[in-house]
C-alpha cells in the first residue's frame, strides 16, 4: 500500500478510535495519524495471528474490514498510549 492510502487509513482509524475512546486525547492530528497507523499494524497482525495462528507483521488494506481492523487496532495503541503518559505524569 503507498504512503498516501497509509497516511489516509491511519487518520481514519485514529480518528474513529479517539472518538469512541472515552476521555481527551491530545496530540492533535500528526499524533491521531500515527496512532490509527500504528493501530492499523497492531489490528493487521492480530487479525493474522487470529486467523492463522501464525505470528507475522501485516497490515490491512484500505477497505472497509481494513479499516474497522485498523480502528480496533487503533484503540488498543490509545489504550496503550494513555496508559504509558499517565504513569509518567503520576
Amino acid at each position: 500500500m503507498n504512503i498516501l492510502a497509509w497516511v489516509v487509513l491511519g487518520l481514519l482509524a485514529g480518528a474513529i478510535a479517539k472518538a469512541i475512546y472515552p476521555g481527551h486525547q491530545g496530540g492533535g492530528i500528526l499524533g491521531t495519524i500515527l496512532l490509527g497507523i500504528i493501530g492499523a499494524f497492531v489490528g493487521g497482525t492480530l487479525g493474522v495471528f487470529f486467523t492463522t495462528g501464525t505470528l507475522s507483521l501485516a497490515a490491512p488494506t484500505l477497505s472497509i474490514p481494513g479499516i474497522a481492523v485498523a480502528v480496533i487496532g487503533a484503540i488498543v495503541a490509545v489504550f496503550l498510549w494513555n496508559l504509558f503518559t499517565r504513569r509518567g505524569a503520576v
